[in-house]
């Protein structure tokens, strides 16, 4: 430690709610600002001073904030997923290793089970649902901000169909050179964002998360193939992807709609959908859509006249015919 840092324990004793201490591990880079180094126990505190958040798992935990004029903690290391569904985490990309055991969830309303060699990366971690983990788990969960990834992310146009693919699969199943250099890729991460004496920190950590997703990008083009995506396809998609992660699949569920906010054709943009992710640009907004529809029939907070209203159905008869057709089930078995 520098003499610009200074490292201070709180212990929170005992009580009901903590029926053991709870020590808390700070850094203090400046009079103004706090950084949290370590936390133990799982729950939530409030910590007042400059409304810093602070999210406690069972074990523990690194958070590490880039910049002395900020306070979003741009990479947190953990060695849990319990908790990664937390609106702490939201806008965070998941990245999990797992050593030893496995953990069930689902994703997407999907269940998934992560074993031990496989890789994990989730981009929307509130759709991530029912984790279970075994005990004997042991997993290496690094979160980076969306901000920081696109920083770090080199220009490559193979990431948009990785998004895409995890989208639907968020788990890879490594090989085990692949898994050595995953491994290798986390430990050198953990290490680096530990050295916060490095004059070029930031810089450092650049360098260790673009060598983490350039290494990702390898695991997924020998996995399912390394096929080239021009720039303007990659462009067209994301745009198209964006319009969807926004909701507008909610009243527009027409390709045309799309077609014409990107300027090209409806065939054209179906073409350029199956080029870069496989399927079509009506599997994606069926795809966004069902899933929205199944989310909102599971938690239960509108009835089915307002979800017709939501989503643009004439009526609730139309609204079932829907989701009977693309989910496979009746809302009513949906909400049980």
């Amino acid at each position: 430690m520098t003499d610009n840092y200074n490292l201070f324990v709180l212990r929170l004793k005992g009580t009901r709610k903590f029926r053991k201490d709870t020590y808390l591990f700070f850094i203090s880079v400046s009079t103004e600002q706090i950084s949290c180094l370590g936390i133990f126990r799982p729950t939530w505190i409030q910590f007042k001073r400059n409304s810093i958040d602070a999210l406690i798992f069972s074990q523990i935990i690194l958070i590490f904030a880039f910049g002395m004029n900020t306070e979003k903690e741009h990479i947190i290391i953990s060695n849990t997923l319990i908790g990664v569904c937390s609106e702490r985490l939201e806008g965070y990309i998941c990245h999990a290793y797992c050593h030893i055991g496995q953990c069930s969830f689902k994703f997407n309303e999907q269940s998934y089970v992560l074993q031990a060699g496989d890789c994990l990366i989730v981009r929307r971690v509130d759709l991530i649902t029912d984790v279970c983990e075994d005990n004997n788990l042991r997993v290496d969960v690094i979160y980076v901000s969306a901000e920081f990834i696109e920083l770090c992310t080199p220009q490559s146009n193979y990431g948009m169909k990785g998004q895409l693919a995890l989208f639907n699969n968020p788990i890879m199943h490594l090989t085990p050179e692949q898994q050595q250099v995953c491994i290798l890729d986390f430990d050198y991460i953990k290490r680096r964002l530990a050295l916060t004496t490095h004059h070029f920190h930031r810089d450092v950590m650049i360098n260790a998360v673009q060598c983490l997703i350039i290494d990702f990008f390898d695991f997924h083009a020998s996995l399912y193939g390394d096929v080239k995506i021009s720039s303007p396809q990659a462009d067209i998609m994301e745009r198209f992807l964006q319009m969807l992660e926004q909701g507008d699949y909610r009243h527009n569920r027409d390709i045309g709609y799309y077609a014409d906010r990107l300027y090209v054709t409806p065939k054209y943009l179906s073409e350029v959908s199956k080029s870069v992710s496989g399927y079509s640009a009506n599997y994606w907004i069926k795809r966004y859509t069902s899933l929205d529809i199944s989310r909102c029939l599971r938690q239960k907070n509108y009835t089915l006249s307002e979800l017709a209203d939501i989503f643009g159905f004439s009526s609730t008869g139309y609204l079932s015919r829907y989701v009977q057709k693309n989910l496979g089930l009746k809302p009513s078995e949906l909400r049980e």
